[in-house]
């Protein structure tokens, strides 16, 4: 029988990806282990191998299709034996209906559908939130006591404060008599007042058309002065990241001043030590960033209670530190995870990091290469950013914000001097790590950073 070939789900979060290329034709035959397609998830272009035998009968979703559904049939394949017209004939019905390129039209400038698509039946419950509970003043002009929460639900259902009868002191109505309003279905039909005094309401948009907001902005420029650009599942997902971020998690900044010169010098006499590959190349060439890396991920084994992730239910204390590094990549970023940094030398961590950052600019990281994590660094210093905050990544609890090393004038001893100084601001949950030890763990990371030679011991 045909052999149905479905979209995989390459992470635990998928939910749909993009087909980008197929690399079979149909009628070819594989065998499994062989590569079949390409799919682009929102941070990741991943290989997708056959898993059983047989010849390529019918490719139902064409290739740079978009928003294709986890299990949603993109190909079947004939067993051997089996008559391939066969097995592509019976694919149609299987078939998704996928979002393909040519529907990824910008929302602007398609026509926005209406909330409601059959004939509103005459009745006060067709009316918008806004009209049908204006709030606490009946038909007869008397006012409606109510509770703040009640008035709000009542908006929200539809529902005419003036029809409901209140429990609450002195005929007050409260947030139990809009609950039982809307679950008896009695207090919207019992205002045909307001319905008969405003008939229009019965045909109107339960809601604003979706996109409205964006229309509205649109008018304010020019008509060909810009061009709609969609958003790519990347860009979809970093938003939605960082928006669940800032409104859930209480952010909690802790800044201070690290002293390079020592640092740096390490650095020059362990570039200058290692040694060499046949074709001549240094075995590794470490960076700044990747010492970074290190001080933190050191910091995190020796100040364990920041190591940690929020939950509902309890304190995630983690045993490692699994550093993400964030990569700026065409269209946004991404953050390879170095795992068990605490453990690796820096020559470990800086070539994995080379390697790492090669492969996200080409988006051929493993979802695991760059999922979950417990801290995170962000270094703008190579762009000649000073100082910044940076937004927490959940899980993570941390991050680390690196600006640029400059020279500045500093006091030692009572004394100005100049030093190489660098800024880095650590970005908590204050959930789960308080000031204090926010401030605990960023004097552990300036003990590493000016005292290099403890990351080598």
């Amino acid at each position: 029988m045909p052999i149905n070939i479905t979209m995989p789900a390459l992470s635990p979060t998928m939910e749909e990806g993009n087909l980008s290329k197929w690399l079979v034709k149909e009628g070819d035959k594989v065998k499994s282990g062989d590569v079949i397609a390409e799919i682009e998830t929102d941070k990741a272009t991943m290989e997708v191998e056959a898993v059983d035998e047989g010849t390529v009968a019918k490719l139902v979703v064409a290739a740079g299709t978009e928003g294709v559904k986890v299990n949603a049939l993109i190909a079947v394949l004939a067993a051997d034996g089996e008559d391939v017209s066969a097995a592509a004939s019976g694919a149609g019905s299987a078939a998704p209906a996928p979002k393909a390129d040519g529907a990824a039209a910008p929302k602007a400038e398609a026509a926005p559908a209406p909330a409601q698509t059959t004939p509103a039946p005459s009745t006060p419950a067709a009316a918008p939130a806004t009209t049908a509970a204006p709030a606490s003043v009946s038909s007869d002009g008397s006012r409606t006591f109510s509770s703040p929460l009640a008035r709000r639900l009542a908006k929200e259902a539809g529902i005419d404060l003036s029809a409901v009868a209140g429990s609450g002191p002195h005929g007050r109505v409260v947030k139990s008599d809009i609950e039982a309003a809307v679950a008896g279905g009695g207090a919207k039909a019992a205002a045909p007042a307001a319905a008969a005094s405003a008939p229009q309401a019965s045909t109107a948009p339960a809601a604003a058309p979706k996109g409205a907001s964006e229309e509205a902005m649109l008018k304010l420029f020019e008509p060909g002065s810009y061009e709609l650009v969609p958003h790519d599942g990347m860009r979809k997902t970093i938003a939605k990241r960082l928006v669940e971020s800032k409104q859930t998690i209480p952010h909690f900044y802790v800044s201070v001043d690290c002293e390079l010169d020592a640092l740096l010098a390490l650095r020059a006499q362990l570039n200058d030590a290692a040694p060499r590959k046949d074709g001549g190349a240094p075995a590794y060439k470490l960076s700044v960033n990747d010492m970074v890396i290190k001080a933190m991920a050191l910091s995190l084994r020796d100040v364990p209670d920041a190591n940690v992730s929020w939950t509902d239910n309890n304190m995630v204390k983690h045993k490692h530190a699994d550093v993400g590094v964030a990569v700026s990549i065409p269209g946004g970023l991404i953050t390879p995870i170095i795992r068990k940094a605490e453990q690796k030398t820096l020559s470990v961590i800086s070539n994995e990091m080379r390697d790492l950052g090669k492969r996200a600019k080409d988006r051929k990281l493993k979802p695991e290469e760059y999922q979950g994590g417990t801290s995170s660094v962000s270094n703008m210093g190579m762009m000649g950013v000073k100082v910044f905050s940076a937004v927490i990544n959940p899980p993570h609890a941390t991050i680390l914000a690196v600006g640029a090393g400059e020279q500045r004038v500093v006091v030692k001893k009572g004394e100005m001097a100049i030093a190489t100084v660098m800024s880095v601001t650590l970005s908590t949950d204050h959930r789960c790590v308080d000031g204090a030890l926010g401030a605990e763990l960023l004097q552990a990371f300036k003990g590493y950073i000016e005292n290099p030679m403890g990351m080598l011991v």
